[in-house]
């Protein structure tokens, strides 16, 4: 069973990030409002998970993004809720999107899980731990969080968002909505990624992938692969029509420092290191040429949580190593 020991610093984050989601909070001189959310996905019942837990208390983010892939246990949905809200309080908004372990019931139930872990964002709009995305902050809002299902089982099937299906347009409908309200920032997440070091393939689709880029989505999250991998900024040009799989072309990286522009490209970043195991990297990977950092199993083994803070004209995003580990990322995208 989990510890139920806090500290009043954890006591007080759900209350921080409540007041944080209406008022923000202050980022450098003077008033200029922020947005700080965290998000890590595969994560069990375990002292790893109770560890991340521990770290995205003791960061008192507004929100967290949960990227899938929740108790790992059949009839484990209650005992996980508990553990969350045990170490982070009953009304902090942890944001679920789901996992292929709990999409179809068999090792989790999603349905269940967002029943005890509810939606505690203002505005959401879609079908919430499926398909939904939200402003933030509600009012004159810096940053559109948009999470989506592709490559996930449902007891009805893969949700479809191939090429100009109902999920593709609706989720190109929430990217443009974004740009044409004039909002600063735009996240999309789930839990499959395409681009990876790891075990698996393009299961979010080269498609759908390749639309995120050429609509200059800022941040795209990912979990599913046990480990942490960013990529540099890719973006779409004349020469490169595409950014493909399994097939690095040199032309999409557009920029491969840690500080980049807004506007050039998109950076991808799985953070599946939530508290399950890290799996290996394959450093020899087809794709590596796209990565600028990563960490798993048999290189710069950590477990922890990605921390996004965003205003109006920068947006810093760290990996945040658990108690216990060392290695760390960062970079920054900026107007």
């Amino acid at each position: 069973m989990f510890r139920r020991t806090r500290s009043l610093g954890h006591l007080l984050v759900a209350g921080l990030a409540t007041i944080s989601l209406v008022f923000l909070s202050a980022c450098g001189s003077g008033d200029e409002k922020s947005v700080h959310f965290t998000a890590a996905g595969d994560i069990g019942l375990g002292e790893g998970a109770l560890t991340v837990l521990d770290t995205i208390a003791d960061l008192e983010p507004d929100f967290n993004i949960a990227l899938g892939d929740f108790p790992y246990e059949p009839d484990a949905d209650q005992e996980f809720c508990d553990m969350v809200t045990g170490k982070l309080g009953s009304d902090f908004p942890y944001q679920l999107i789901a996992g292929n372990h709990e999409s179809d019931g068999l090792d989790g139930d999603i349905n269940k899980l967002a029943q005890c872990l509810p939606n505690r964002l203002p505005g959401l709009q879609g079908e919430y731990a499926k398909q939904w995305f939200v402003d933030v902050p509600q009012e004159d809002p810096l940053v559109r969080i948009i999470l989506i299902s592709p490559g996930i089982r449902f007891p009805d099937g893969k949700l479809d968002y191939s090429k100009g299906s109902e999920r593709w347009r609706w989720t190109e409908s929430a990217i443009d909505g974004a740009r044409s309200s004039n909002i600063p920032w735009t996240v999309v997440g789930m839990h499959t990624p395409c681009y990876s070091m790891g075990r698996y393939d393009c299961d979010a689709g080269q498609s759908l992938t390749n639309m995120l880029i050429s609509k200059k989505v800022d941040l795209v999250l990912n979990g599913h692969e046990h480990l942490y991998q960013r990529t540099h900024q890719l973006g779409l040009s004349d020469d490169c029509a595409s950014v493909t799989a399994k097939e690095v072309k040199k032309k999409c990286v557009v920029d491969t420092g840690d500080s980049m522009t807004q506007g050039k490209g998109t950076v991808f970043v799985t953070s599946g290191i939530g508290g399950r195991e890290p799996r290996e990297i394959n450093r020899d990977d087809p794709e590596a040429p796209y990565f600028a950092s990563w960490s798993a199993g048999n290189h710069n083994l950590t477990l922890g949580t990605l921390e996004v803070k965003a205003t109006s004209t920068r947006m810093d995003v760290k990996l945040v190593p658990a108690a216990g580990y060392t290695f760390s990322d960062s970079f920054s995208i900026h107007k």
